[in-house]
């Protein structure tokens, strides 16, 4: 099994290292192929969606068997591009077509909504004393996203003196139990077992 994931960017590349340990304890002896594919900012939108999907889909020495995308709902565009996760994923679905082997996804709002979850190690990385803003991940927003308040608390921390995503997410994930994030975030788990279903095995 060979599954393409389209991702906005060299962020949701650096969490790779870390979900295929995850997936493989899960899926012994059945591991799929997973190859990422980032895109600068956002992924395609619209017909041109559509037309990576099909390639994707039917080129190349080893065409995917599946093909998923993972884009952010705040993609910091205004008037913003999607109002829910449900309206993301419904649009893409909308711009690929009746393609069974396209499967949309969200990260909601933004991909660092997952590292959220591991607050403490974020506070001893940064040297933050900042509560976790909330007990749940994926609602935080308000104007304000997951990758903003990320961003806040290393650029106040202590022992920091910015927020760099290619190096910081792999910095927050080390040594982390991912099941963490994705009993804590539904879009992520939703994310994870089409993964594990797509490669025939039990869904979280």
């Amino acid at each position: 099994m060979r599954i393409e994931i389209l991702v906005e960017g060299r962020t949701e590349t650096a969490f790779k290292p870390f979900l295929l340990p995850f997936l493989g304890k899960k899926l012994a002896g059945k591991m799929p192929s997973l190859a990422f594919a980032p895109y600068d900012g956002r992924i395609p939108t619209q017909q041109k969606l559509k037309r990576v999907v099909e390639r994707l889909l039917s080129t190349g020495r080893h065409p995917a068997d599946a093909v998923i995308a993972l884009t952010d709902v705040y993609t910091g565009k205004v008037p913003p591009d999607f109002a829910t996760a449900e309206d993301a994923k419904k649009k893409m679905r909308e711009w690929v077509g009746p393609e069974a082997r396209f499967y949309p996804h969200v990260a909601l709002h933004d991909f660092e909504a997952w590292l959220l979850p591991y607050w403490d190690r974020i506070r001893e990385l940064t040297g933050c004393n900042r509560q976790p803003p909330g007990r749940h991940p994926e609602r935080v927003n308000h104007g304000n996203s997951p990758a903003h308040r990320l961003q806040e608390a290393f650029r106040i921390g202590t022992r920091t003196q910015g927020y760099i995503k290619t190096r910081d997410a792999g910095r927050i994930l080390k040594g982390q139990d991912l099941g963490i994030a994705v009993d804590a975030c539904p879009e992520l788990r939703a994310f994870v077992n089409t993964i594990i279903k797509l490669s025939g095995g039990t869904e979280l």
